[in-house]
């Protein structure tokens, strides 16, 4: 499987000659004028997963793109994105994928819990490739080779990161969600999930923009 991180959750992910494109949000750049996706897939509404402003063009630019999105989103958003919930399963080429979630972590119980959906992506033949939880700690009761973790949140703590981390248990960890850390906070939040996972579980962080095997 190949992966390009293009900032805080926007990852492009590359299996058996499938492209699927997660959360392109505005604290991410480099996917603008991305073509030939067979797929776009939101987690839930915030702007830092779902950029109202440069969505219609990355969508009008892939128009084969099949569009996925958490309930309240997709209404949001309408035209040809579909809605999906937790328990269902699709397929986007070669690639399955399964959704689970269905609520976003809470940030403070006074701001109202909204949608959000995880995605678990594999084939037929090796299940549990690629996980992204979106704004949440889902954990699947499918082994996961690949976790795209949350590094840091206004929801979570890093306790939270790193018991999230060992509950999954991926073979690989790449960092997502760190648009709001500065250097030296990177390097605070890194060290502890890298110092912290599982011994086999590894923690590798990705060059923006560049597509890595993993």
């Amino acid at each position: 499987m190949r992966l390009t991180h293009f900032g805080h959750s926007c990852i492009l992910a590359e299996l058996d000659g499938t492209r699927i494109l997660f959360d392109p949000g505005n604290f991410s750049h480099g996917f603008e004028g991305i073509t030939g996706l067979d797929a776009i897939l939101i987690t839930h509404q915030h702007p830092d997963h779902a950029d109202v402003q440069r969505l219609p063009a990355l969508t009008d630019a892939n128009p084969g793109a099949a569009l996925y999105a958490d309930p309240q989103t997709a209404a949001q958003l309408g035209g040809r994105w579909q809605a999906v919930h937790p328990g269902q399963r699709f397929t986007v080429g070669a690639v399955e994928a399964s959704v689970g979630g269905g609520r976003h972590a809470v940030i403070h119980p006074d701001i109202p819990v909204i949608d959000n959906v995880a995605y678990l992506l594999g084939t037929e033949s090796a299940p549990g490739q690629l996980l992204h939880p979106g704004d949440s700690l889902f954990v699947p009761w499918q082994p996961v080779d690949v976790l795209a973790i949350p590094a840091a949140a206004p929801w979570m703590k890093v306790s939270e990161a790193v018991d999230y981390l060992r509950a999954v248990c991926p073979r690989v960890a790449v960092p997502i969600h760190q648009g709001l850390l500065s250097d030296n906070g990177l390097g605070i939040y890194y060290g502890r999930l890298s110092e912290m996972s599982r011994d086999d579980t590894e923690f590798r962080t990705l060059s923006p923009e560049d597509a890595v095997e993993v």
